[in-house]
């Protein structure tokens, strides 16, 4: 008998099952997403593999533990408060709503919550890209409270998203103002440049930015944007289409370094 035991834990959302000694010191852990067991002490690896047994489903590669990359180390290393990756879209706006949700009873619809549906809606979409080696990160917060709605990294580069509520509205841009059905222009263009400059200084890394229309009726660009895409939120998909910007390794050590809060303090 090896006095060996097996213990279930989960790290990072995924299940895994740990070999313990009788005195309670790990010796190796099975990833069953991943079908590898990793053995820190290679002397005991058929004893380890006699216990896991009954637990493995399928091939499994047996070694010792992959060595992580620089991404993977700053992520390990980052402190829970200071990591933006579990942001969901609106996050900020999510906070204010559940300190402030406004009277109960309103004339007008709280603009709040329209930006709210339109970052959720963008955002949604933008998380569908992560199966093809995408990135995003919500509600980045800026120095004076500004922040980037949505910084999505991948592939094709690194883009600033700015979501805007349209729904059953014709939108007319005229390069800086975009006007939203009855409402006056704003020069939102001037605002969405000086955020992608913003995230492209705390990056050291080139960021395009791109304005993202939650459900319009329809667009027209008057005047074609200088260096700003404009797209409907049925159309972000193109982003996953693409490519030959940013290698693999690339797109990690961005997003480790950009889902780190106190990357943003300085800018």
């Amino acid at each position: 008998m090896s006095g060996l035991r097996v213990v279930p834990a989960w790290r990072h959302g995924l299940e895994r099952l740990y070999v313990c000694r009788p005195d309670g010191r790990n010796i190796a852990w099975y990833d069953r997403e991943a079908g590898r067991v990793n053995l820190l002490s290679e002397e005991l690896g058929q004893d380890v593999l006699a216990v896991l047994q009954p637990f493995i489903t399928g091939p499994v590669t047996v070694g010792p533990p992959p060595v992580p990359s620089p991404a993977e180390l700053a992520r390990l290393s980052l402190h829970p408060d200071d990591d933006l990756a579990p942001n969901r879209p609106g996050e900020a706006l999510l906070i204010a709503l559940d300190r402030d949700p406004g009277p109960p009873r309103r004339l007008r619809p709280d603009p709040r919550r329209r930006a709210l549906a339109a970052e959720q809606t963008v955002g949604d979409a933008l998380d569908r890209l992560d199966g093809a080696g995408w990135h995003t990160l919500h509600s980045v917060p800026l120095p004076g409270g500004d922040r980037v709605h949505h910084l999505v990294i991948g592939p094709g580069g690194v883009y600033c998203v700015r979501s805007l509520y349209a729904r059953r509205r014709r939108v007319v841009v005229t390069d800086p103002m975009v006007a939203v059905g009855r409402h006056e222009p704003r020069a939102l263009l001037r605002g969405l440049r000086a955020d992608a400059d913003r995230a492209s200084y705390a990056l050291t890394a080139e960021v395009r930015p791109v304005l993202a229309l939650a459900e319009p009726s329809a667009l027209a660009l008057t005047t074609p944007p200088r260096e700003v895409r404009v797209v409907r939120d049925a159309d972000l998909s193109e982003l996953a289409r693409t490519g030959g910007v940013l290698k693999p390794a690339d797109v990690e050590g961005l997003h480790a370094v950009a889902r780190d809060r106190r990357t943003w303090t300085r800018v």
